[in-house]
């Protein structure tokens, strides 16, 4: 942190500026693009959809296309720019972004807006998925059973505009916060399954009552109780690290 008050005092010594959305970037509101146009390869895209379910802050990678001839007619995302999702059935889930950080241009499709701009796009895109941010965004959605908050209003939302060198030495931080989140989740998951497995075997063993022959019993215990090592040694790795 001593970093980044250093290059705020360098950078923006009278602090950092705010300014609305819609004076830094440009809004492009998707349409169209429903899951029936997807195809197995072709233009990548990101439905407004997947940004709930799949996309964390940033992606390099689609997880559907569409076919070129329908991409000419949808909104174009190129790389840097960020989709942010325009409607949901809860406010939480409104105006979650995803930056496209891939090598070509994709495509969006409706209840999506296309924000380009000149700044970091996991700045902005981390900037969206802070306490702040909600608090404007809750101002601003309408409607009941589908929440939505239109690309004219997400013009309007205060963002932080601090220089790109500030911009990006935050970036690295977050990332590696994240980059640590995901390594550790991925060890305690192995820790789990371990468990489960070992579970499973004592569930049958203990219920079975002699029905299962003493080597195949013997062979299913040391396989299990080889996993629990494995995991045990997982998580003590973890623990100092």
């Amino acid at each position: 942190m001593s970093r980044i008050n250093k290059l705020i005092a360098e950078y923006c010594p009278d602090g950092v500026e705010f300014k609305m959305l819609g004076e830094i970037a440009e809004l492009v509101r998707g349409n169209g693009m429903p899951k029936s146009d997807f195809t197995e390869s072709g233009v990548g895209c990101i439905h407004y959809g997947q940004i709930y379910t799949h996309y964390l802050v940033w992606t390099t990678e689609t997880i559907s296309f569409v076919a070129p001839e329908k991409a000419a007619t949808l909104a174009k995302v190129n790389p840097g720019d960020i989709v942010i999702t325009n409607t949901s059935e809860n406010v939480e889930d409104v105006c979650k972004a995803v930056a496209w950080l891939g090598e070509a241009q994709i495509v969006t499709g409706g209840h999506a807006t296309v924000i380009k701009h000149r700044q970091d796009p996991k700045f902005l895109s981390y900037y969206f998925r802070t306490p702040e941010f909600f608090a404007q965004k809750k101002k601003l959605a309408t409607g009941t059973k589908v929440i939505d908050v239109s690309a004219r209003s997400l013009a309007t939302i205060r963002v932080p505009v601090p220089p790109l060198e500030v911009q990006r030495e935050i970036v690295s931080i977050l990332d590696a916060f994240t980059e640590l989140e995901a390594e550790l989740e991925a060890e305690l998951e192995a820790e789990l399954e371990a468990r489960r497995r070992q579970y499973k075997y004592y569930r049958d063993a203990l219920l079975t009552f002699g029905e299962r022959s003493d080597a195949e019993a013997d062979s299913r215990q040391q396989t299990a109780d080889s996993r629990q090592q494995t995991a045990d040694s997982r998580h003590r790795k973890v623990n100092a690290g």
